[in-house]
């Protein structure tokens, strides 16, 4: 079963473009990088495949030193002419354990521009600091994330419900199928090996053994993002833990009832965060174009699959029979996925969500997600069910110069006047949980198609 995936639509665009760089993909273990070059190669009259774990595969590097002849060589053993440079796509899978293979990328963009080579490699972030001269200008990447709701949706093969999710504004006759769908995606997460086996097999009870084996992978890879035994320990201590305080605000200091220090424990949250496995997700307080994240404050943590987070946690036969999501896991689960969903759309830049936050000491406010849209910063808030208070956005709408909301819940799609406590009208826009990955095309409908007056 082959995925396709959004990512594949960029590579397309990258393999015409006239100023090609060689293209490093990056994103944890288990998303799919290897499986994703392989569908893209089949376009390809040649595809030479390296895997540089394999001591044969890496016995090319470390033998020349000029890319030219590495090409002639990897062409002659895999009996390709010189002429078929243009229609060859050379992979080179798990780069990080050659940091003079990254090294050596600047050369086959300087050099043999013809060649397409794609570069894939689960812990670059740690590989990287290896590489003496890091060829900056000369490469471009690409990031790739867990199947998101359409890709998802995708993979079932259900046309019908696809052609509805994408077509805005949505029809209130696909409301309850897409609901159900979506259902079963939160439960199972987008782990490709997990989606694929749940459309086979249609049994949570065949997928633990694989929850458990990525698990086991990460845990694994240990090793390799601890820089000695007392951080081995901490990252240990916090893979395990992690998805406890999903969708919360963490302090670095004794996190999960440890008796970790700050310090110790901010340097292995952002290994993690490097390798993928987590994402600090840092607040803002600003209310206009550019966002920047106060690291200063504490941030939220959110996990790479929520999936993963709901095998961890032990809820996923409770998860098959709610009605609502919105009230698993103390409320956690829906707003984790949809910044997981919010997150997927970025394939070009390592970009995070930010969250809003207004502190003081007799009263605060925190909106979930704010979302930049030309010269306005738009506020989204996920609640529960068609009430929910909605006190924070009213706290945010009565400081902005626009009147664009965005409510995130498990109710209908609409669009709605609405007053803050404070007299502020504003627009609301009510998505459905399963448009998280059409926000941008609903943010620009909104915006460019309703006003107050």
């Amino acid at each position: 079963m082959n995925f396709k995936r959004h990512a594949l639509s960029y590579l397309k665009e990258w393999r015409v473009r006239k100023n090609r760089k060689p293209l490093i993909l990056r994103g944890a273990r288990q998303v799919g990088k290897t499986t994703l070059v392989n569908d893209f190669a089949e376009g390809y009259r040649h595809y030479i495949y390296l895997n540089l774990e394999k001591s044969s595969d890496k016995a090319i590097f470390e033998t020349y030193d000029d890319v030219r002849k590495i090409v002639e060589a990897l062409f002659l053993s895999n009996n390709i002419r010189p002429k078929d440079e243009g229609t060859t796509l050379l992979f080179i899978d798990e780069i990080q354990e050659l940091p003079s293979a990254i090294q050596s990328l600047r050369y086959f963009y300087e050099e043999v521009r013809g060649l397409n080579v794609i570069a894939a490699g689960s812990l670059l972030e740690f590989a990287m600091k290896d590489v003496k001269s890091f060829p900056v200008g000369r490469i471009e990447f690409l990031y790739l994330h867990p199947l998101n709701f359409h890709e998802y949706l995708d993979a079932l093969q259900h046309t019908a419900a696809l052609e509805r999710l994408t077509a805005i504004p949505i029809k209130e006759l696909a409301h309850k199928t897409l609901l159900d769908l979506f259902h079963r995606y939160a439960i199972i997460g987008g782990m490709p090996e997990i989606v694929r086996t749940d459309i086979e097999n249609n049994n949570l009870a065949e997928l633990p053994k694989m929850y458990e084996s990525i698990w086991g992978t990460y845990k694994n890879d240990v090793e390799k993002y601890a820089t000695g035994a007392n951080e081995r320990r901490i990252i240990k201590h916090i893979i395990d833990t992690a998805p406890l305080y999903i969708d919360q605000r963490i302090k670095f200091q004794n996190f999960g009832n440890s008796n970790y220090k700050s310090r110790e424990v901010g340097e292995a949250m952002r290994q993690l965060d490097a390798a993928k496995i987590i994402q600090l997700i840092y607040p803002t307080t600003d209310i206009e174009p550019p966002l920047k994240p106060n690291i200063r404050k504490s941030p939220r943590l959110q996990f790479l699959d929520t999936g993963l987070v709901n095998y961890t946690l032990d809820i996923q036969a409770r998860l098959l029979g709610m009605e609502d999501l919105s009230d698993a896991f103390k409320g956690a689960i829906i707003p984790h996925l949809i910044t997981q969903e919010v997150i997927s759309l970025n394939t070009i830049a390592n970009i995070k969500p930010h969250f809003w936050i207004r502190e003081k000491r007799q009263s605060s406010a925190e909106v979930d997600l704010v979302y930049p849209y030309g010269d306005k910063i738009i506020p989204i808030e996920i609640k529960s069910g068609a009430k929910g208070t909605l006190k924070s956005l009213h706290e945010f709408m009565d400081r902005v110069e626009h009147p664009y909301a965005i409510r995130i819940y498990a109710g209908h799609f609409k669009i709605e006047k609405a007053t803050t406590r404070d007299g502020t009208a504003f627009l609301l826009m009510n998505l459905p949980y399963y448009l998280g990955t059409q926000l941008p095309g609903y943010i620009q409908y909104f915006v460019n198609g309703y006003s107050l007056e």
